[in-house]
Parts: structure tokens; C-alpha cells; sequence
């Protein structure tokens, strides 16, 4: 009976054991799982993961599957080990995707959509402090559109208006949110110079250094720098009227080090490349004025088909002629679906490392590629090490083009 109650308790110790395994690996699992993958015409569909997991189309094994039409989905169950059903899924076929792999610098200059309130503050008078901006209900990343009805282009059209208004109340649009709302507010005389004011500080525009990733000769659209144009202040989305990318030259560069990131500093060609008609949280994007090489096209891999291991970047950090450095990359399970910092890059290549110290400001857009196709653009660097940062899918920024030009929103460059 002593033995009975032994082998029962142990099996029941290890069926618990077991459940709390298969508990364990789908969560896991079901991290790096998208509801929705993309196939090419052909291929067979396999996806990479940490414990083995098998497709069933209606009952059909992955590997016996024939994905011939494209634009045909197909729903499937996946199984751990073939055998526990643990997540759905759905297939699309498409065709294979060739882009014109770039690693360029490029200059953006970026005006916002009215000026953009990036501090507020009390002002000084002569009955004390005051906060016009607070009682006006005003926020830092409000953008001011228009005052008294004018419209407000530049921080000089907010300065001219409130310098001249005698102290009066001023009608102010703002938008916060995507939202527009009307606040009223009423300027304070400055006991420093006695100029009337409203407690806020606003900018009107943006530039930098950034790396074009690829040229889309389907769409007829580049893209570049990996993350979106963010104001500096509030680090939120630049809400831009219009901008421009610009031909850029690398001049010298400041290396990285832990805890003080580095930076490529270039000059503007002034060649104009293209307008930003695009400011995403995956790039940025334009329609060139001029035709575009594209000799060489790479063909953009599916997120599924990219493995933790070596890797490329393609990036211009001296002379005017793009350079391959080695580098591994890493899937985020974390941020497998996100729309942004979706691998972990290192940094290899000692030359790359002795010239930079690995990922600096500037480089952002960078091509990722592996196994001779285009897997994705760096976007950040860590603070910490800059030897390594983070990297956007391409298959990402090619769905944000082709999904803008469906939506109508990529329209010919003036």
C-alpha cells in the first residue's frame, strides 16, 4: 500500500510538473506568435521558435501545403510539438518583395503643423508671478494652429500677436491628441522688459542626420531612419505641415561610449531627395524627386523567416560610400508584433566598433541584412552599451508603405 501511495504521488508530481511545463512554454510561445503572417508564393511555411511548433491548415500539415495564388489566406492551427493545440493564425500569400537597399546619409528639415509648445513657465511682473498659460489650460506638446484667427506658421507669428496685443485676451486653436479645441488666454506684462507674453516656450521646426534604408521601385517610395521624427523636448511625434529629406555628408563623428551616446555629424548637400510626406513611428517617407538606381535589388525577408545569428549592417560612417559591418541580431518576443524595436542588434565588427564604438546617433535607418536579404533598419541605441540598440522589421516599414499608398496618403511630390 506504501508503494501504491508513492507512485501515485509521483505521477501526480509529474503530471503536474508537465502542465505547468506546457502552461509555461505557451505563454512563451504566444509572445512571438502574430495573428497574421505573410508567405511567399511557393515557399513552405515554417516558423521559427524557441520549442517546435507545427501548422495545420483544415488538417493539412504545413509541409504538405501548396501556396500557389497569391492573395489567397489560409487560417491555421498551430501545435506544439504537432501535438497541443495552442494558438490560431492566418496565412496570406504574396509575391516576393525586391527593394533598392540604400544605407545613405540624408538630411531632414521638418516644419510642424502650427508651433509646437515644447515648455510653459510663469512671467514676471510687476503684482507678482503669473501663469497665463496654466489658466489658459495650455500643455507642453499642444500645437497652436491659430491666433485670433490668423494663422501660425512660425514662433514670430505667435510673437507678433501677443506682443501686440495689449494685454488683451487672445484667441489660441490648439490641437492636443489629434483633437482641435479653442482656449482663451491673456498675455502678462514682463516686469523684465515689459513685453507681454504668455509663459510658453513653442518651436516650429526640426532637423538632423538620419540613414535611408531602402528605395521601393513598386511604389516608387523611399524611407529611412527606422523611428519617427520626435520632437526633443516632449520626445513625442512631430505633428509636420511639411518637410523635406536632403542630401547629407558625414564630416566626422563623435564615438559612443556607456552612458554618453555618439554621433555622426554631417553637412547638408542640399540636393533635395525627397518630401517627408510620412512621419511614422516606423520611419519616415517620400516620393523622390528624381529616378533612383535600383541595379541591385534584395528581396525584404518575412519576419518569420529571420533568425537569431549573424548579420549585416550597411551604413556610411566615413567617406560617401556605404560599408557592411558585422553584427547578431535577436527576435524580441516582447515586441514581436510591435510596429517598432523588434530585434536587439550587436555590434561585431571591430572596425565598425573602433570608428564609432558601435551604434550612434545618425546611423538610425541603417539596413539590417541577413542570408543576403534586407531583414530590417536600427533604430536606437542602447545608452548603457553602444555596442548594441534596436532594429525595426523591413516587412514592417514595406506594410506601412504599401498600406499608405492603398490609404491614398502618398501622393506625387510637388
Amino acid at each position: 500500500m506504501k508503494y501504491i501511495k508513492l507512485a501515485v504521488r509521483t505521477v501526480f508530481f509529474a503530471a503536474a510538473l508537465v502542465s505547468v511545463t506546457v502552461f509555461t512554454a505557451v505563454i512563451v510561445l504566444s509572445r512571438s506568435i502574430s495573428p497574421q503572417y505573410k508567405i511567399n508564393k511557393g515557399d513552405v511555411f515554417t516558423i521559427d521558435t524557441s520549442i517546435p511548433v507545427t501548422a495545420y491548415f483544415g488538417g493539412v500539415k504545413a509541409s504538405q501545403m501548396e501556396f500557389k495564388n497569391v492573395g489567397d489566406v489560409f487560417d491555421a492551427e498551430l501545435k506544439i510539438l504537432g501535438i497541443i493545440p495552442f494558438a490560431k493564425t492566418s496565412v496570406t500569400v504574396v509575391d516576393e518583395t525586391y527593394v533598392s537597399v540604400l544605407g545613405t546619409p540624408f538630411g531632414m528639415k521638418v516644419y510642424t503643423d502650427g508651433v509646437l509648445v515644447i515648455q510653459t513657465g510663469e512671467v514676471q511682473t510687476s503684482g507678482g508671478s503669473v501663469d497665463p498659460s496654466r489658466a489658459a489650460g495650455i500643455n507642453v506638446g499642444d500645437y497652436i494652429r491659430r491666433a485670433n484667427g490668423a494663422e501660425i506658421t512660425c514662433n514670430e507669428d505667435l510673437v507678433q500677436i501677443v506682443s501686440e496685443s495689449g494685454g488683451e485676451s487672445i484667441s489660441l486653436e490648439i490641437v492636443r491628441g489629434g483633437n482641435s479645441k479653442t482656449v482663451e488666454v491673456t498675455p502678462a506684462r514682463s516686469s523684465e522688459d515689459g513685453s507681454y507674453r504668455i509663459g510658453i516656450w513653442v518651436r516650429d521646426s526640426s532637423a538632423g542626420i538620419g540613414t535611408l534604408t531602402f528605395y521601393s521601385p513598386v511604389s516608387n517610395i523611399v524611407c529611412g531612419l527606422g523611428h519617427g521624427i520626435c520632437d526633443s523636448d516632449t520626445g513625442e511625434l512631430l505633428m509636420s505641415e511639411h518637410g523635406e529629406l536632403v542630401g547629407a555628408e558625414i564630416i566626422s563623428v563623435k564615438k559612443g561610449a556607456s552612458g554618453n551616446p555618439g554621433e555622426l555629424k554631417g553637412k547638408f548637400t542640399y540636393k533635395g531627395i525627397s518630401d517627408i510626406l510620412l512621419n511614422t513611428e516606423n520611419g519616415v517617407y517620400g516620393r523622390p524627386y528624381q529616378s533612383m538606381k535600383t541595379a541591385e535589388l534584395t528581396e525584404v525577408a518575412l519576419k518569420q523567416e529571420i533568425k537569431n545569428g549573424d548579420a549585416q549592417i550597411l551604413c556610411t560612417v566615413s567617406g560617401s560610400e556605404p560599408q557592411l559591418y558585422s553584427c547578431t541580431v535577436k527576435k524580441r518576443t516582447s515586441a514581436y508584433n510591435s510596429a517598432t524595436q523588434n530585434m536587439i542588434i550587436t555590434v561585431t565588427d571591430r572596425r565598425l566598433i573602433d570608428l564609432t564604438g558601435g551604434i550612434i546617433q545618425g546611423m538610425s535607418g541603417s539596413p539590417v541584412l541577413q542570408n543576403g536579404k534586407l531583414i530590417g533598419a536600427v533604430t536606437h541605441v542602447f545608452i548603457d552599451d553602444p555596442r548594441k540598440g534596436y532594429a525595426v522589421y523591413a516587412e514592417n516599414m514595406l506594410d506601412t508603405v504599401f498600406e499608405a499608398a492603398e490609404l491614398g496618403l502618398l501622393k506625387e511630390a510637388s
